[in-house]
């Protein structure tokens, strides 16, 4: 049975969240461009028609992560005279109405995310029937084709997967313990499987609860304290990498006897990387991610164009370590990375 929906999601959805300002050449030049022609209420880059286009997450509250997919969807739509609405629940339910409340408000495109795919194939089956264009991000690109998205922009979660255990195997690690942080999202299962497979080596899968990281510490505390064996912690996500950091000394294991390493980055991530204390990031460009997503369906509206010929369009995986540290702290600090 589906839930109401929520009167705070629905509010969310129901406004319009705008950036005035113009974007060319990207990178902090732009960006403070971008604010002075906002302040001189200067408008966008495109004289196309003010479209409507809505961005629907699974995403929970208070997620760095999910704060740059969604600043890269609002600078891009700024660029491209969009009305841009975004909403996000955690919950799947809710996010299946958050999509029916956007094609019931006639938007001319949606941008979803499909980390728990069946559950979208009604309501997607709605918005192709209205005629609204989609476009997926982040999560599901397997569903993509099958629910009639235009294209998938992301990361294909086995290949990353396999990319950080070739990684591992590199860096000589034994024993890896790959901590999965919300049960049932496809995309973070092909995270791991994808690891074992390119690792070779051990590697077991501890299942934590993400949304309560005091309980999440505890739990890959325990794991490694009942196996020694273990000597790495790859975790999904940049909060848990946080949280893996302080589990291994709560553990009592020496200083750098095990590895921490992660998807994702964070002001955090990137302080370890320069440390030592998290060996490699793979990251996949959320920024990246929700500026396409919009970008993807301003061209599909404008020129009929759609990118990746089939195929999904590729924003990771990419490995980043030590040396990459220093250059990437300033665009993370800034949110964009």
């Amino acid at each position: 049975m589906r839930r109401p929906l929520l009167p705070a999601a629905a509010a969310v959805l129901a406004s319009a969240l705008m950036l005035a300002g113009c974007s060319s050449t990207g990178g902090l030049r732009a960006e403070e461009a971008a604010r002075s022609a906002a302040a001189a209420g200067g408008g966008s880059g495109v004289t196309t028609p003010r479209w409507t286009f809505a961005m629907v997450t699974h995403a929970g509250s208070g997620d760095s992560f999910w704060d740059t997919v969604r600043k890269g969807s609002e600078q891009a739509a700024a660029k491209d005279n969009i009305n841009f609405l975004y909403s996000n629940d955690a919950n799947t339910a809710n996010q299946v109405q958050l999509v029916q409340a956007a094609i019931d408000q006639k938007v001319d495109g949606l941008i979803v995310t499909l980390a728990k795919g069946d559950a979208m194939k009604d309501v997607l089956a709605k918005a192709e029937a209205a005629g609204i264009p989609v476009i997926s991000v982040n999560s599901g690109e397997e569903y993509a084709a099958k629910f009639g998205a235009l294209t998938h922009v992301g990361q294909d979660e086995s290949t990353a997967g396999k990319a950080a255990g070739a990684e591992l195997k590199q860096r000589g690690r034994r024993s890896v313990l790959c901590v999965i942080h919300e049960q049932g999202n496809v995309g973070q299962e092909q995270r791991c499987n994808g690891a074992r497979a390119g690792f070779g080596g051990p590697l077991q899968v501890l299942y934590v609860n993400g949304t309560d990281l005091p309980d999440a510490k505890a739990a890959i505390s325990a794991k490694l304290q009942a196996d020694a064996s273990v000597d790495t912690v790859l975790t999904l996500s940049a909060p848990l990498a946080a949280t893996a950091l302080q589990a291994v000394g709560d553990a009592g294991r020496a200083a750098g006897s095990t590895e921490t390493d992660t998807f994702d980055l964070s002001s955090q991530v990137v302080a370890g990387l320069k440390s030592g204390t998290v060996g490699f990031a793979v990251d996949q460009q959320p920024y990246l991610q929700g500026y396409e997503g919009v970008d993807l369906l301003w061209l599909y509206k404008y020129n009929l164009n759609v990118l990746g010929g089939g195929s999904p369009v590729a924003t990771g995986p990419q490995i980043l370590t030590a040396k990459d540290a220093p250059a990437l702290a300033q665009y993370v600090a800034r949110g964009t990375r």
